[in-house]
Order: structure tokens, then sequence, then C-alpha cells
């Protein structure tokens, strides 16, 4: 019955529903679970959106791929929303600061949801599991140590979690060719560096 409901109630885009979240805030500061609880099942999308941004941070890249087989697991063991860990979800936020990123964030959200919308959601999902493996799958690969090993996992990982965020089965289809791509490359990548240390060292040949 409640996933009758759900299905009635018209689609919010997630920039709305961002736009809206501090309204219902009870007092000046909220706790990072309270504002993944009010994104729901778009926890999963927007925590995973956040990472993929601040990997592109130097030097930051190593601690986000580990990090985002947090959420990655979650989904591949079919959880609905994100479940933070207590240390981290009971840390609070005053909404005087959290208000101005939300504004700025929102409207740049709804731009990109011009493009990335709600489309054929059979496929999204029956792959959500999938996702999720190749969210982890793509989080390990920024943990090797090559010079902008990162780039493309994080792009691919901000193209899933878009997808998620606005359940485009379209989107999804074609992040998760990217993501093939962009594994493909880091184990083409693995693969000839070690060939490479072997024909420098040839005591590891012999």
């Amino acid at each position: 019955m409640a996933e009758d409901a759900d299905a009635a109630q018209p689609y919010l885009p997630t920039s709305v529903q961002l736009a809206r979240m501090l309204d219902r805030a009870e007092g000046p500061r909220v706790s990072i679970g309270w504002l993944v609880e009010e994104l729901g099942q778009r926890s999963f999308g927007l925590t995973l959106f956040v990472m993929a941004v601040i990997a592109f941070v130097p030097g930051a890249s190593t601690i986000v791929g580990l990090l985002v087989a947090w959420p990655a697991i979650q989904m591949m063991l079919g959880h609905e929303a994100a479940v933070l860990p207590s240390l981290v979800a009971r840390r609070e936020i005053e909404v005087g600061r959290l208000a101005p990123i939300i504004g700025m964030v929102a409207p740049r959200l709804a731009w990109v949801e011009r493009l990335i919308r709600p489309r054929w959601p059979p496929p999204f999902h029956a792959t959500k599991r999938l996702t999720g493996i190749v969210m982890l799958l793509l989080g390990l690969t920024m943990v090797w140590p090559f010079p902008f090993s990162h780039v493309v996992p994080a792009l691919v990982i901000m193209l899933l979690a878009l997808a998620y965020l606005e359940e485009d089965g379209v989107a999804l289809l074609i992040a998760l060719a990217a993501a093939l791509v962009s594994l493909t490359i880091t184990g083409v990548t693995v693969w000839g560096t070690v060939e490479t240390i072997d024909w420098l060292d040839p005591a590891r040949r012999g």
C-alpha cells in the first residue's frame, strides 16, 4: 500500500526537495543523519555525488575512494536509503551555514535536471545492486596511486549519482557503459605498469 501511495505522488525534482528541506528544520542546528533521512531514497545519489565532487580536491581522491565503499555496499545489499555511521550521523550543522550552500547548489542542480530526468524506470530499479558494485569498483580505482587516475572514475560516479538521483534509466545505462570503459582503462594501466616493472627488473622475471 505504501509503495502505491508513493507511486501516486507527483515527482518532485531533487533541486526542489533540497530547496524546501530546511523549511522542516525544528531548530537552529540539524544533524547529518536528519539531512540524510529527509532525502530518503535519494540519499544514496546525493551522498555519492558529493563524494565524487570532493574527489577532485588535491589529495582527497584516495580517502574518497575508500569512503565510496560505504554507500556502495549498502546499495549492493538492497538498502532503500543510505545509513551513515552513528559518529557521522550525530554531527550537527548550523542551518544558517547550510542554507547558502543549498541556495547555491539547488539552481545548478535544476539546470542539470533539464538533461537528466525520470525516464525508463524499469532498468533503473533492476540494476540497483549492479550500480552499487560498479560504484565500489570505481571507488577502488581512485585509490590507485597514478597521476590523474581518479579523474575519469570521479566523473563517472558523478554521472551515476545524478542518474540515481533523478531515476533516469537512460542516463544510468550511459553511465554504466562509461564505467566499463573507465574500469577497462584502469585495468590496462595497472597491467602495463606491472609489465614495465617486470621489464625493468630482470630479477623479477627470473
